[in-house]
């Protein structure tokens, strides 16, 4: 499959052409960066606008196989230059710096050494909370394609020998618009999308992606105060908690099927205690010690729950049927109808095995709480200080 290029390796990229045009005064329709994965980037310009004392330009991004949504949208960086007489002294002789060059560019070739200030303008997000890669106030311009822009920037300017100051903007027209399909508005990044990437690629379908944001939501959740992490799969069952429990599922950090990976981080970051919310199909899969709930690394929820049946007391017929199941929906279903009082023992069964599992997986590093359902049946079981557990972090107000 064909990978693709960050937001940050475009802006990395249209900075570089950009600082090169206005500095040289030549036209820069590819230009060609290091990714911090060492595979080299050559980029397409575009939109390209050139004035005495500032040019921008575009790079178009291409997500490659990996469905996107960014891909196609234009990252846009605008490089004018910063005060007078640069960032390290007075203006140079008039016929300083780069043959070719803007006369406004040129007296600011001399000084010290040239600085860079990078900015966010429209469409790049805004950050309003803190526990992100950047602080409240900044633009919503991660530290790793800062430190890219930086990089090719600055390699320009030693080209040039220029030594002055110089303004870098990154803006997506299509950002904002863009930004309501991201996990942005919740996690308090305004008006635009972010400038991300640690790699400078895009890996096809990645999973690193997902685990990246749910570190984001989880560390930024720490860095409000809260002690308690509310943790769910998804939205699955968003009715049935607002209907018993009075709780928004919105408001728990989703976690997909990387639910031991959200425990381990939830322990790292410092958090006291640990909800998991979420159907049964999901989670009975923990009960057999299974962490990454996804189909393709291991299935067995019919077997599970016939074993646990059978260990509350459940017929060799009974336990077939389950096999024969479909879905965990059908399967509990089938007990319950067999038998209530099979059914809550063996829901508990569950429960146990599941805390288990999640209690040797976090090495008793964190008080964790549970909560299972289905659909047809509601609530199948809970742990003993779950109910408890969601009141305070409702109270906490950060959830």
């Amino acid at each position: 499959m064909r990978f693709g290029f960050t937001t940050g390796s475009c802006a990395a990229a249209a900075a570089k052409a950009a600082v090169y045009m206005l500095l040289t005064g030549k036209l820069k329709e590819e230009i060609r960066i290091s990714t911090p994965k060492g595979i080299d980037f050559n980029a397409q310009i575009v939109d390209i606008d050139r004035s005495e004392r500032s040019v921008s330009c575009a790079v178009i991004k291409d997500g490659g196989d990996d469905p996107d949504i960014t891909t196609g949208c234009h990252v846009v960086a605008k490089v004018s230059i910063g005060g007078a007489g640069g960032a390290g002294g007075p203006a140079g002789e008039e016929d300083a710096g780069v043959e070719g060059a803007p006369a406004a560019v040129k007296a600011h070739f001399s000084g010290i050494q040239p600085s860079v200030h990078i900015s966010g303008g429209k469409g790049v997000g805004l950050v309003t909370k803190p526990g992100l890669d950047q602080e409240p106030g900044n633009a919503a311009i991660n530290s790793v394609p800062r430190q890219m822009i930086q990089k090719e920037v600055l390699e320009v300017c030693e080209l040039c020998d220029y030594k002055g100051a110089l303004e870098v903007e990154i803006s997506v027209p299509e950002g904002e618009a863009l930004a309501l399909k991201t996990f942005n508005p919740r996690l308090g990044i305004e008006g635009g999308i972010s400038i991300l990437g640690t790699s400078g690629i895009v890996e096809p379908m990645s999973s690193q992606a997902l685990l990246d944001t749910i570190k984001v939501e989880l560390r930024q959740k720490r860095a409000l105060g809260c002690k308690i992490a509310v943790v769910a799969p998804g939205n699955y069952g968003l009715d049935f908690m607002k209907n018993s429990f009075s709780f928004d599922l919105d408001r728990a950090v989703k976690c997909s099927n990387f639910i031991g990976d959200s425990l381990e981080m939830a322990v790292e970051l410092g958090f006291e205690k640990y909800l998991l919310v979420g159907h049964i199909g999901k989670l009975i899969k923990l009960s057999g010690g299974i962490m990454n709930t996804h189909s393709k690394i291991a299935d067995c929820r019919m077997e599970l729950l016939a074993a646990a049946a059978i260990q509350a007391g459940a017929s060799s017929e009974l336990a077939v049927k389950i096999l024969s199941s479909i879905s965990t929906e059908e399967g509990c279903k089938l007990i319950k109808d067999e038998n209530g009082g099979l059914f809550v023992k063996t829901m508990k069964i569950i429960m146990e095995k599941i805390l288990f599992y999640l209690n040797k997986k976090a090495q008793n590093g964190i008080k964790i709480e549970c909560i299972t359902f289905c659909n047809s049946l509601g609530l199948l079981a809970e742990s003993d200080g779950a109910e408890k557990l969601l009141e305070e972090a409702k109270k906490e107000g950060c959830q």
